[in-house]
């Protein structure tokens, strides 16, 4: 039994295996963490008790289901009475079932995500949804569409506008767009352009449209509904059967259906959809270095009827700036046709016509209360002008502002608003534009004229900048400021970019060094993540440690050890976690350490090592402008301070840089601006003239050459004679001060050792004939006797036994072929033979003189080798002949020495390049019209030479003016021509005809000639000229320093050259030789081009550099600020400043994006400036509470205008009317918030004194609110007024008999009135009376006061009166009628 038992159990157990292995695994099971959050956070919302709604005729609950859709347990009996049905208590939320992911269907289309939730589900929740549960990286910008939800018929270009823009805004900012989800009106507007940009960019990331839609309207919901989740849930879209619902969009990317527990009614999720923007408008910014800096949030509209106006209205109550679309219709078109009026033009009439013009039939639905409600709300929103912005759709040939730059401007438009501190929006503005990577935005916006940033407050975007990996921001920075030498002068900012480095190699090997300090924990694994404690301490010496290991040992540290410490705390997660610097560890480095950091080369490195490009460049051009800051400009400095120190500069070896030399590096940087610099050209004038002066004229070192007993005389003179004869100057000047001044000079013992001796005999020989001129003067004599004896036995001696000419030329081409071979393995820089080999090859007069030698060569062949074949010698002489032009062209090498030959030799090379690409378009049109003319003028002759005279040659010779016979008949003679061709002299005849002419068509051949003269002569060779025109022009402003740039070469090659010409130079190359292969003796190295420094003359030389370095970095300073190019723009901003100081403040204007000017500066009116009427007084809703007013628009304010529709509510209901609001309606009655009826009293306190005895600034006593870190004027609400000044000083703290006393005969009443206050109603307001104290410094109240401020005891604190200071509206209204009463500027 138990076997029987046990076989079963088996039996199950693998039919369950069985079935386990065949079933798919659904994604639900995957999902499974998602399914029990949503579960256990998430809900729906259902009715608990079915009720026959008795105005339906079908059998519908009052929630909208049918009695189906209700669950058993709200099905009631029939005749149960129990109770009537109250939404608020029969709607009960249960966990939502309809969550996951959505499929429409169709090609290309992607899923997206959905969750039914519920009405009044936390806005945290779902943004907890959103971020972590469906994994979106928060917003940095929030769009949140709205307009028209039907029939949305937008203009072809206004719709390709909305779409581009749009999306443009949303993927260049990374933004969330929020809609109401539906393929309708403008949300299927939006989802197209979601879906044009997802089809146009499938590399790119996905723009996240977001749909808020009512569930109880979305039809074939039933598809989404199940109780673990839909993925995918197939939905399909039926607009012919949706009847009054709506489908979802296909093109939106996730969807929160808002479940409120009814069927059918629209605009239920208005209210979550609110909670959430706000939300999200209240996180910050995810960069650290905005990290104060709040999501903005952008409204835009579409057309729209009465729910649209509402939407604007209460976003621009909430601060949230709008973007209307002019021209897309209904009460879009209404609000952009009065933007731009005065308040008191828009009436009741006004907009009565306008919603009848743009609303049609739908107009006669409205009442007369709704317009006048439409009246107040469109006022409202006109008044809050600054986040207004009204965009109008250019055409296409038209220029203007995109959207997005629209959209983006709006933002930065609200952020101005009086209420802000200037400083703080500015920043904020900044902050935004790098969170959007809009650098177009900060230039024109931002960066202006009229702010001069300093560099300490653009180092937190100089961060931001840098460590979100925008290069664009970090030279806009640069340019506008930011000194990298200021933002990197603390330790703790390099560390901040190293510890927020994105995932690399190197953030992986510091992370190792750091953190497995103990090589037991060591894993070698690069893919593995390290799991470490946290907490382990970071510096800059980790950085230094790695860098050296990645280098070599041979490096020096790059930074120096550091007491600076931070904190690394790794995870299994994330190798780029956060560094936080502990501050009890904080030391700062030596000064010294400090003055040796190259800030530039920290940047670079940072970059560097991460394998950035972009920023790379940026550091790397940073560190040529800091440590080599115009490096022509600090040699010149160099060269004009001390010419020997400078040339020395030139030739010395750099260990650092490959034991090359400054000289080198700039030959090899192809740096032709540095080398024809007058320095170093004087360097190679010098090494070009060796032991003899530059002063030297040609004809003395020429007959000097020849009679050299000459140099023992004066007749040229020697270097060392000059340093001898300007040392005894020295001396002299120096031994005459020393007699004036009667003290002696120290520079007489160092100029001791610089004593030099005269040359002798031996030495100026060797010095003459090794000077690198002479030695070009030699071979220059050399070649001309070498081509002289060439063209003698070519032309004179060439006989079939060679003669003693013939020989002697034989040997002397044997020694030029030796200096070839000897060029071409002299290796003094130490290149190796291959470099050397291509360098070799490259240049242009080496390739001439291999192609002789080998010419040279094969002629010899053909004499020789050959000279049993009597008919090859003569082609032997034929080659050598050619190669005599080839030696010929050779010569010209020798006039790159030539100031005035040597640049015109280069336009020649530039112009024989064009020439040699135009020989192609010549000879399309020489061969062109050769073929067809021998073609009609001659019938198969089959001698080639004949052929190729009439094809190619005779055309090219019409070129210059040989014009042929052949082609006219009256100039035709036969017994020019063979008539088969048989007589090799003469060209066979053409076809003739009976009477013995020709029978080609002569009209045809005259006018082929007229073309061909046309092109081939006019056109082609003036486009040769034009050609030859542009090089000229292009090349001879540079030629001058090309030029010098070759000299170089010339020189540095006849530096290396023996002494002796050809042919005599073979006794060089036998020593040479022997000292090389017999004597195994290296060569002599050269000590003119490169020179090794002792480590004191090498440190000396260094820091009289840097020295010249800073002198002309303070000249060129210097320069720049006493520049007229940079006095005439400062004066010109001057002026303008001076102007607008003096010109009433003007008002802002829209920026492209709207046909009427802005209004900013009436956006915050106070009840003077609105002709006496509220503003504040009738908002629609009464603060603190959730009860609104009576729609009151401005015409219908004043008591004397009847108001026929006026239904104020009374707030409290106890209060009876006694008493009218002086300011008139307000649309609610009672006393409201406020304490009584009638006026309310109000003390503002405004206690001043001067900053210092100069009156400089103007000081205010102000009470800091701790709770919500806001300031104050001191003052209480009161009725008496005596009593109410009391309790207002009395909150100083300083209320004692005396003072009281003392301080009543100093208190200036400043004003008092009515105030515009939200809390007005009909028959309560209140009343300010504003009181100035101006007390001396030298006062007790003064001194008891400021012990107050300096101990902290208290809430006071002493603020600057001006604009930019945070105070209530009516509070800075009273400090700006103090700051008049002082005549101070505010």
């Amino acid at each position: 039994m138990k076997r029987d038992e046990l076989q079963s159990q088996l039996d199950h157990f693998l039919a369950i295996k069985t079935a386990c292995q065949r079933l798919p695994i659904y994604p639900s099971f995957q999902r499974s963490p998602f399914t029990l959050w949503i579960k256990e956070n998430v809900s729906k919302k259902e009715c608990s008790f079915f009720q026959r709604d008795p105005r339906c005729k079908e059998q519908l609950c009052h929630c909208g289901y049918s009695k189906s859709d209700h669950t058993d347990e709200a099905i009631k009996p029939e005749d149960f009475t129990g109770e009537t049905w109250d939404k608020a208590k029969h709607i009960r939320k249960v966990p939502t079932d309809a969550f996951g992911d959505i499929s429409f269907g169709g090609l290309g289309q992607k899923t997206s995500k959905y969750v039914r939730v519920s009405a009044d589900t936390e806005a945290e929740v779902l943004y907890e949804l959103l971020t972590q549960q469906w994994k979106l990286s928060p917003p940095n910008l929030l769009i949140s569409v709205t307009g028209g939800a039907k029939n949305l018929n937008l203009k072809p270009q206004l719709q390709k506008t909305f779409r581009r823009g749009l999306i443009k805004v949303a993927q260049t900012t990374g933004a969330w767009v929020i809609t109401g989800g539906t393929h309708s009106g403008v949300m299927m507007h939006v989802g197209q352009a979601v879906r044009e940009y997802a089809l146009s960019n499938t590399m790119q990331g996905q723009v996240v449209a977001i749909g808020v839609a009512t569930w109880g309207v979305i039809h074939n919901r039933d598809k989404l509904v199940h109780e673990d989740g839909c993925f995918p849930a197939n939905y399909v879209i039926d607009t012919q059967g949706q009847g009054n619902m709506a489908c979802l969009d296909n093109n939106h990317t996730h969807f929160l259906l808002v479940d409120d527990g009814t069927n059918g009614h629209y605009n239920v999720e208005n209210e979550l959809r609110g909670k959430l923007e706000k939300y999200i408008s209240g996180k910050n910014l995810g960069n650290k270095a905005t990290q104060t800096t709040k999501i903005p949030v952008v409204c835009v509209a579409l057309e729209g009827g009465s729910g649209t106006l509402d939407t604007i209205y209460n976003a621009m109550r909430n601060d949230t700036p709008c973007v209307i679309l002019e021209g897309s219709g209904r009460i879009a078109d209404v609000i952009t046709q009065v933007f731009g009026k005065p308040v008191s033009q828009i009436t009741i009439t006004l907009i009565h016509k306008l919603m009848k013009k743009f609303f049609g039939q739908e107009y006669k639905t409205f009442t007369e209360q709704k317009i006048i409600e439409f009246t107040k709300q469109i006022q409202d929103i006109i008044r809050m002008s600054h986040l207004l912005t009204i965009f109008k759709a250019s055409k296409d040939d038209q220029g203007g502002v995109d959207l997005d730059v629209a959209i983006l401007q709006a933002l930065l438009k609200a952020s101005k608003t009086i209420e802000s501190q200037r400083g703080e929006s500015w920043k904020r503005q900044l902050k935004l534009a790098i969170a959007w990577n809009r650098v177009d935005l900060a230039k024109t916006e931002i960066f202006t004229e009229q702010r001069m940033w300093k560099s300490s407050e653009l180092h937190e975007f100089m961060t931001s900048a840098l460590v979100g990996n925008k290069p664009e921001f970090v030279n806009l920075l640069l340019e506008n400021g930011v000194c990298l030498r200021d933002y990197l002068k603390n330790d703790d900012t390099l560390c901040g970019l190293y510890k927020q480095l994105p995932n690399c190699f190197f953030l992986y090997k510091l992370a190792k060094r750091v953190k497995l300090a103990d090589s037991s924990n060591r894993r070698q694994a690069l893919g593995q993540r390290v799991r470490v404690p946290a907490g382990v301490n970071i510096s800059l010496t980790h950085v230094s440690d790695e860098v050296r290991h990645l280098l070599g040992r041979f490096t020096q540290d790059i930074y120096p050890p550091s007491d600076m410490i931070y904190q690394l705390d790794m995870s299994t997660e994330d190798i780029s976690s956060s560094v936080s610097m502990d501050g009890t560890d904080l030391v700062m480095s030596d000064a010294s350490a400090e003055a040796q950091r190259d800030p530039g080369r920290d940047l670079f490195l940072w970059a560097i090592i991460q394998s950035n490009k972009h920023l790379s460049e940026i550091a790397w051009d940073q560190v040529i402008k800091n440590s080599y800051p115009e490096e022509n400009g600090v040699f010149s400095k160099c060269y004009n301070s001390d010419e020997v120190r400078a040339q020395k500069l030139l030739v010395r070896i750099s260990r650092l840089w490959g034991k090359t030399t400054c000289l080198r590096l700039a030959l090899e940087a192809n740096d032709k601006n540095f080398v024809a610099q007058s320095g170093v050209q004087a360097l190679l004038t010098q090494i070009w003239c060796g032991e003899l002066s530059v002063e030297n004229p040609v004809w003395r070192v020429l007959v000097c050459m020849v009679f050299f007993p000459l140099i023992y005389t004066r007749f040229v003179v020697f270097r060392r004679d000059e340093l001898i004869q300007r040392e005894t100057e020295k001396n002299e000047e120096i031994k005459t001060v020393e007699k004036v001044t009667g003290s002696i000079m120290m520079i007489n013992v160092h100029r001791s050792k610089l004593n030099v001796e005269p040359l002798g005999c031996w030495s100026r020989l060797v010095g003459l004939y090794c000077s690198p001129r002479v030695k070009f003067y030699g071979n220059i004599v050399s070649y001309f006797a070498f081509l002289f004896l060439f063209a003698y036995v070519l032309m004179i001696d060439f006989q079939r036994t060679p003669s003693i000419a013939e020989q002697v030329l034989y040997i002397w081409l044997f020694t030029l072929v030796c200096e070839e071979i000897r060029q071409l393995f002299y290796d003094p820089d130490g290149f190796g033979f291959r470099k050397k080999a291509k360098r070799y090859i490259h240049e242009m007069w080496n390739i001439l003189d291999v192609i002789s030698i080998l010419l040279f060569c094969l002629g010899i062949a053909f004499r020789y080798l050959l000279s049993l074949t009597t008919q090859l010698f003569y082609p032997g002489k034929v080659i050598l002949c050619i190669d005599f032009v080839v030696f010929c062209l050779r010569l010209m090498a020798i006039f790159t020495i030539s100031r005035i030959l040597g640049p015109k030799i280069i336009i020649v090379r530039k112009m024989m390049r064009d020439m040699f690409f135009f020989m192609f378009l010549l000879s399309i049109w020489v061969v062109a019209y050769g073929v067809a003319k021998q073609g009609i003028l001659i019938e198969n002759d089959n001698r080639l030479d004949w052929i190729m005279r009439g094809a190619i040659y005779e055309p090219y010779l019409i070129i210059f003016g040989n014009f042929p016979e052949n082609i006219d008949n009256a100039k035709f003679d036969i017994k020019s021509c063979s008539m088969n061709g048989t007589d090799p002299l003469k060209p066979k005849c053409p076809k003739l005809n009976k009477s013995q002419m020709p029978v080609f068509p002569e009209w045809l051949t005259i006018v082929m000639l007229c073309v061909y003269l046309l092109f081939a002569n006019i056109l082609l060779l003036n486009l040769l000229i034009a050609i030859f025109n542009y090089t000229f022009e292009e090349v001879h402003d540079n030629t001058d320093k090309i030029w010098k740039f070759q000299r170089y070469e010339l020189i540095k090659e006849y530096y290396s050259r023996p002494a002796a010409p050809p042919p005599f130079i073979i006794f060089s190359h036998l020593y040479l030789f022997i000292r090389k292969m017999v004597l195994f003796k290296a060569p002599t190295p050269s000590t003119e081009f490169s020179k090794q420094l002792n480590p004191i003359e090498e440190e000396e030389l260094l820091s009289w550099e840097a020295l010249m370095k800073d002198r002309y970095l303070l000249s060129a300073r210097q320069e720049k600020s006493q520049s007229m190019e940079r006095c005439i723009p400062d004066t010109s901003q001057k002026i303008e400043d001076i102007l607008k100081s003096l010109v009433a403040p003007a008002k802002e204007t829209q920026p492209q994006t709207s046909t009427m000017p802005d209004e900013s500066s009436n956006s915050l009116r106070t009840a003077e400036e609105e002709d006496g009427f509220h503003v504040k007084s009738h908002q629609l809703q009464f603060p603190d509470s959730k009860i609104k007013r009576f729609p009151v628009p401005e015409e219908k304010v004043p008591w004397e205008v009847l108001h026929k529709q006026c239904c104020a509510k009374v707030y409290p209901r106890i209060f009876p009317h006694l008493v009218k609001n002086p300011g008139g309606r307000t649309g609610i009655g009672g006393r409201g918030t406020l304490s009584r009826l009638g006026p309310n009293l109000n003390l503002d306190l405004v206690v001043t004194r001067w900053r210092d005895s100069a009156r400089s600034e103007l000081e205010f006593l102000a009470v800091l609110n701790q709770n919500q870190r806001s300031l104050a004027l001191p003052g209480v609400s009161g009725y008496w007024f005596t009593f109410c000044f009391v309790l207002g000083f009395s909150e100083l703290h300083l209320f004692n008999d005396e003072v009281f006393l003392d301080l009543l005969w100093i208190v200036i009443q400043v004003s008092e009135g009515y105030v515009d206050d939200c809390r007005n109603t009909d028959n309560a307001w209140v009343e300010t009376t504003v009181l100035n104290i101006h007390l001396d410094i030298a006062s007790q109240v003064m001194v008891d006061i400021n012990n107050m401020v300096i101990s902290g005891d208290s809430c006071l604190q002493w603020q600057e009166v001006s604009s930019r200071i945070r105070l209530s509206p009516n509070q800075r209204r009273s400090l700006q009628q103090v700051a008049e009463l002082h005549n101070t500027k505010f």
